[in-house]
């Protein structure tokens, strides 16, 4: 078997080549802790605190009302730019409510000048809400969550961020909506290490776009997430649910990912980019370009309803999680359905292949999708209809290739490039150019 032949430096570099980060906790982060759920619904009476710039009614910091904001509190912000790295900690700011612009999040700016680490942090708080700010230039992440349940992050943009534009880590339930996130070398959008639940809580990412990233939406570990009615394009890959040993509860299980659209995710970053391009520890090996759905790893998972075109490497591929140390029991590929979904627009803008497995583990499934042109290997010998069950076809030289496609130098080599359709208001990102900031 191929993983048995690699060294473990170079199956950690093959696992940052395929587009898993190394750890979110690269970064100072609070220590992960079980989610417990609030200690009780506050009763109130429950008060509006104001944040303003000017005025005898209002706190001058946004920290400072939420200092003096009791459970079920909302602190209301003003329109304007806030130079902070607002933190909302522990049991007693449960249910708390901080509010910007809704109609125009825009309008209200958290920068972090390149210096703070993350605009809104919320750790151990439940039913906590943020809504209506724009982050920007923050070192780590716009707006995140840990060691929480029923969290809320609405109409929020997340820009030119150091890691993560918005982000959930070891939380139970959830709500990412109506909200942008672009320019990241991380992920746009992330929800990883979700602890496992007899009676799950699932995960709600809904109407959200992401755009420039290195990776429109990672899920390492994530468990319970529904990802439906979103855009992702122009990022390096598109959306990347995956197993990793450097966080908890691995395999991804039981995610939907539906009537998205995944389109144009051939930003080769390394040739230029906005943001700082962070090297893996094995000095600097690259995350795959031109893919638009990835499953790396993982169990009953759905890929279902989506539009997926124009990504020049791969629409939607599924690989074996071989490099697991730690969770070897979690590598193989098990119940996975990829079927419903709309590849290519018709011929007008196809994919370099519409699909792609490795033929590992089983009861993985595919189709019938629409609009498939080419698939890897070519005769779709790894890839049986749905409904299926028993053991999939493997095929060791479909692995070695996908490997190869990560390991290419020129992250381009591999694509196969079809013209695309024109697309009011948004351009196809393949080499940044300028003009973020």
């Amino acid at each position: 078997m191929l993983h048995r032949r690699m060294t473990a430096v170079t199956a950690v570099a093959i696992a940052a080549a395929l587009g898993v980060t190394a750890t979110a906790g690269a970064v100072d982060y609070p220590p992960p802790k079980e989610p417990k759920g609030a200690t009780g619904k506050p009763k109130g009476p429950f008060r509006t605190l104001r944040v303003c710039k000017t005025g005898h009614s209002c706190f001058p910091r946004i920290q400072d009302a939420v200092n003096e904001a009791r459970a079920g509190d909302t602190v209301k912000v003003d329109n304007g730019t806030w130079k902070e790295a607002v933190r909302i900690i522990g049991a007693k700011k449960r249910y708390l409510k901080l509010v910007g612009n809704n109609k125009n999040p825009n309008k209200v700016v958290l920068e972090g000048s390149g210096k703070k680490a993350n605009g809104v942090l919320v750790n151990g708080a439940d039913k906590v809400t943020i809504s209506g700010f724009r982050a920007q230039h923050y070192r780590s992440n716009g707006f995140f969550v840990t060691n929480a349940s029923d969290y809320k992050m609405t109409r929020l943009v997340a820009w030119l961020g150091g890691v993560y534009g918005i982000y959930a880590f070891n939380t139970k339930g959830g709500e990412i909506s109506n909200s942008e996130a672009a320019w990241h070398n991380d992920a746009g959008f992330y929800i990883g290490q979700t602890p496992p639940q007899s009676r799950p809580k699932r995960s709600i990412v809904k109407n959200v776009t992401s755009y420039g990233n290195v990776i429109g939406f990672s899920g390492t570990n994530m468990k319970y997430v529904t990802i439906q009615d979103s855009k992702f394009y122009n990022n390096g890959t598109g959306i990347v649910p995956n197993a990793l040993d450097s966080e908890k509860y691995a395999p991804p299980e039981q995610n939907v990912i539906t009537r998205n659209e995944v389109f144009w995710n051939n930003f080769n970053y390394y040739k230029g980019s906005p943001f700082k391009k962070e090297k893996t520890k094995t000095g600097g090996v690259p995350y795959p370009v031109g893919i638009g759905i990835l499953l790396f790893g993982g169990r009953n998972n759905q890929v279902t309803g989506n539009k997926v075109y124009g990504n020049y490497l791969v629409g939607v591929g599924a690989l074996q999680q071989f490099l697991l140390q730690k969770y070897v029991d979690a590598k193989d590929l098990i119940g996975n359905e990829v079927q419903g979904n709309d590849f290519g627009l018709g011929g007008a803008d196809r994919n370099g292949r519409d699909i792609s497995y490795d033929g590992n583990g089983s009861g993985n499934c595919w189709g019938p999708n629409t609009g498939v042109q080419t698939m890897f290997p070519e005769d779709g010998s790894t890839m049986p209809a749905c409904p299926f069950t028993g053991a999939n076809a493997f095929n060791a030289d479909a692995q070695k290739a996908a490997v190869d496609w990560a390991l290419d130098a020129t992250h381009e080599a591999a694509w196969i490039k079809y013209p695309h359709v024109a697309k009011p208001g948004i351009t196809p990102l393949e080499t940044y150019t300028g003009g973020v900031k």
